[in-house]
């Protein structure tokens, strides 16, 4: 070990090991006395070792930054800065770090243009593992076993990661998965802080009080506010960000065709929405079924409006390209990129616009042979123009096919895969695909759900979409529901005859739109 101050680091380890074993005090209001990062927080907080934002609350939700977790690992151990680079704020306690050893300089360059991203947990395991546990080894056979994902591992992490299961630091998820390139929550970095430390307190063997580091955190505490709270949004690993790599869950309603139900996408109808609390309004541009293709400059215009209203009321918009009859994305190819190009063109500055590039593929389509390809030309043609916009990617068999995109996935940067279910027709084997794709490392967003069957009707299936959209808060997915609408079929959100232009009130909501509404929050 790099390390030249072994009477301060025996000091601070002896205090951090005295807060492991003293009382925890309820610290922060959102931080509830049962999750599994309550008495780690309350007892790093009370000693000083971390501290909450201006509001007096924790966010154990939001994800940690390299310099957070840094400065509380320096604090942990009594690492005092040095002078620095630059003027960062904890620049000082990096360098020292770097010095130290705790990692290497092209992994957080003193420059500081990786201080404020999310630090990748094989790199915090890392940082962890040789400031306090630098003699623990990890038996490569034994301890590679455990990690369904080691594959995902880089090389230069074996030996603390392995260690670090060996001591018991980390025992990963309830699939078995470390997600290496994945972020922490701050909750997460003080349960991962409090083990390291109890296995330096007994000599390296494992810390049994606490399960080692969850999985990302779940959608409570993740951050749902709009555009003007969020900004950018990004994809870090399968997680949507928001503008500082907090993770962020978009909930909200997609409108029916516009051509058909173009009043229900209007300001008026796109406010109400926003009241009711969602940050997620989706417009559906069908391409065939008299929609865009019939009569491009007046569907252009209608579906700017939509997303011009949106916008006007801080929500995030997607603009879905909605293939349906026709099938096959790559059959008006060209006509997507035409499409595509004006409106990243129109909104290439705003960071409120999603790109859903093709709906629901289906009939004799294959990821392989169409789907993919059509992406890899419809992407650029955004990306060129708004380079930092989120794209989504159907798949095969009305989206439903995301396995197979596991198999050759797209390059590229916040790409998301979309999937569609509806909870009457649709059950534990769509979600078995969706973890499946999740644990494959791709980000997934659910663009278009249903309370009804497939076909629009029948229900409202309450107890099968309350079981879905709990999975879907559990691994802080955004979604989209099908659909804002009057029509005459279950699964539209409001009544029979509702006017577009009014303050909608609980009476004018279908029972589907009830259960949606009280979901957005």
């Amino acid at each position: 070990m790099k390390w030249n101050h072994w009477s301060g680091f025996l000091t601070a380890l002896t205090l951090c090991v005295f807060i492991l074993t003293g009382t925890a005090f309820a610290a922060f209001p959102d931080v509830a006395a049962e999750s599994p990062c309550a008495s780690a927080v309350a007892e790093m907080e009370d000693q000083g070792l971390l501290s909450g934002y201006p509001d007096g609350r924790f966010y154990p939700a939001r994800t940690i930054s390299a310099a957070q977790f840094v400065t509380i690992a320096a604090r942990c151990a009594g690492l005092e800065p040095v002078p620095a680079q630059t003027n960062h704020w904890a620049a000082g306690s990096l360098q020292a770090a770097l010095q130290a050893g705790w990692y290497d300089w092209d992994e957080l360059p003193p420059t500081g243009e990786r201080f404020n991203l999310p630090i990748p947990r094989q790199l915090a395991v890392k940082i962890l593992m040789r400031a306090f546990l630098p003699e623990v080894r990890g038996d490569y056979l034994t301890e590679s076993r455990k990690i369904n994902d080691f594959a995902r591992l880089d090389g230069r992490y074996y030996e603390p990661v392995l260690a670090a299961y060996a001591a018991g630091v980390v025992t990963g998820d309830a699939q078995g998965n470390f997600n290496p390139t994945g972020s922490l929550s701050r909750g997460a970095a003080c349960i991962l802080f409090q083990n390291v430390l109890k296995a330096s307190a007994n000599g390296g063997q494992p810390a049994k009080t606490h399960e080692s580091v969850p999985t990302p955190a779940p959608a409570v505490g993740t951050a749902q506010g709009g555009v003007s709270e969020n900004g950018w949004l990004q994809v870090i690993g399968t997680q949507l960000c928001n503008e500082a790599g907090e993770p962020v869950v978009l909930r909200g309603m997609s409108s029916h065709g516009i051509q058909w139900y173009g009043q229900f996408a209007s300001a008026q109808a796109i406010a109400n929405t926003a009241r009711q609390g969602a940050n997620l309004f989706r417009v559906a541009v069908y391409t065939e079924e008299g929609g865009y293709l019939s009569n491009p400059d007046a569907i252009f215009q209608k579906a700017a409006a939509a997303v011009d209203a949106a916008i006007a009321n801080d929500l995030y918009v997607i603009v879905d390209w909605h293939i349906l009859s026709d099938g096959n994305p790559m059959t008006h190819l060209e006509e997507a990129k035409t499409f595509f190009t004006a409106m990243a063109e129109r909104y290439k500055d705003s960071p409120a616009v999603l790109y859903e590039i093709c709906n629901e593929p289906n009939g004799n389509v294959t990821w392989e042979r169409d789907v993919r390809p059509y992406a890899e030309q419809v992407i650029p043609v955004i990306h060129a123009r708004s380079p930092k916009a989120v794209i989504l990617v159907g798949s095969s068999t009305w989206s439903q096919d995301i396995h197979l995109a596991i198999r050759s996935p797209l390059s590229g940067e916040n790409l998301m895969y979309t999937l569609h279910f509806y909870a009457g027709t649709h059950g534990t084997e769509l979600r078995q695909r969706l973890d499946e794709a999740l644990k494959a490392g791709l980000p997934v967003f659910v663009s278009e759900w249903g309370t009804s069957r497939a076909d629009g009707s029948g229900g409202v299936f309450l107890k099968e979409s309350g079981e879905w959209l709990d999975f879907l808060a559990a691994r802080n997915i955004s979604w989209a529901n099908w659909s804002l609408c009057d029509k005459n079929e279950t699964s539209a959100a409001l009544r029979p005859g509702t006017p577009p232009d009014k303050v909608w009130t609980q009476e004018d909501l279908s029972e589907s739109g009830r259960f949606v509404f009280g979901r957005f929050r």
